[in-house]
């Protein structure tokens, strides 16, 4: 039934619940907005050696002289906007992913896609720590060539013959696939040297250091094809939360909206990985934080998840970097500690 043909109050009280929503949804993007300015501004001061901004802008020292500039600049931003693109990532990959398997529990890491990266990660790590080409390390093409290898094996698997794609074979798929990378991840641990194995452990606890812009501006392009195909698929996403038979009778091309958020989650879980290792619950955490306060759609939800989730890891990388200072954790380790709980209570709400 069109608009013109409602009741006039009717009607005027689904435009102003339309407008409370476009406000609501206004008044989320500004307060993220600015929690993301104001991390990203603070967090590079903070740190072992505690900065101050007036310090690092001083142009009256010469850049080779200013310490706090080297430090902001060269050690800390990178760091930091590292996290910003790997937080806001890692959260709309996780809303695509809970709403393409209809799963709240679903992160980006359950289809397989991290333990993938993982494994190639370690492989590149123990068989070729030293080899570099074009400006481009073995460890971050291995891990993404990991994450292809994983996405390949399980869109086969989901491949089901006269079906065309099972989301429930796909999570079969990728839980089954993520034990079996762990455990070969653990074999080439175990054929590891001292060094290696160290270096690997640190690798999967999440680690933000990744050395200069240029990790940052090789992602860039991926990113921004998994964020195009997120846009597209924002408004497909809403109907297909109600069930692929009633998305196929409101016109929604099923197949392939649930083949671009696989690929397109995928991708993003890849590269994010890539960058920083496997940093867990980041996925899990924010899509639902952000839903208390925005409702379900997925048009709002995907941007308003991807500034909080930027800003969340930067704040959780600053608290790595300073709650055992001048010793700096992993930022796995925080993100575990703060989402481990969160997770146990998100499953006994859901059970």
């Amino acid at each position: 039934m069109s608009a013109a043909t409602w009741p006039p109050v009717e009607h005027q009280l689904a435009q102003r619940a339309a407008s409370a929503r476009r406000r609501q949804a206004w008044r989320v993007y500004l307060g993220f907005g600015a929690l993301l300015l104001g991390a990203l501004i603070a967090a590079p001061l903070v740190g072992s050696t505690r900065l101050h901004l007036d310090s690092v802008l001083d142009r009256s020292t010469p850049f080779a002289d200013n310490l706090d500039a080297q430090i902001f600049f060269i050690a800390r931003l990178p760091r930091v906007l590292a996290a910003a693109v790997v937080g806001g990532t890692l959260a709309v990959a996780g809303v695509v992913m809970q709403a393409l398997l209809r799963n709240p529990l679903a992160t980006p890491f359950t289809l397989g896609v991290s333990a993938g990266s993982a494994l190639g990660a370690m492989l590149a790590i123990t068989l070729l720590p030293t080899w570099t080409a074009g400006g481009f390390t073995a460890v971050p093409l291995a891990s993404l060539a990991g994450a292809l290898g994983a996405v390949l094996i399980v869109y086969g698997l989901a491949q089901v013959r006269h079906r065309g794609f099972s989301t429930d074979v796909l999570l079969l798929a990728g839980v089954t696939l993520n034990a079996f990378f762990s455990a070969l991840i653990l074999l080439v641990q175990y054929l590891s040297d001292f060094t290696q194995t160290i270096r690997t452990l640190r690798w999967l606890m999440g680690d933000l250091d990744v050395g200069g812009y240029q990790p940052l501006l090789t992602a860039l392009p991926l990113l921004l094809v998994a964020g195009g195909v997120f846009a597209w698929l924002a408004r497909s996403l809403n109907v297909l939360a109600l069930g692929a038979e009633l998305a196929g009778t409101r016109g929604v091309p099923v197949l392939t909206v649930q083949r671009l958020a696989f690929f397109g989650a995928s991708l993003a879980t890849g590269v994010a990985v890539s960058l920083a290792g496997p940093i867990g619950f980041v996925g899990i955490i924010v899509p639902h934080l952000v839903r208390l306060l925005v409702g379900a759609d997925h048009r709002v939800v995907m941007p308003a998840s991807a500034l909080f989730g930027a800003a969340f890891l930067m704040a959780c990388d600053a608290l790595a970097r300073v709650v055992l200072s001048p010793v700096e954790l992993p930022v796995g380790v925080v993100t575990a500690v703060l989402g481990a709980p969160f997770f146990l209570w998100l499953l006994i709400r859901k059970t």
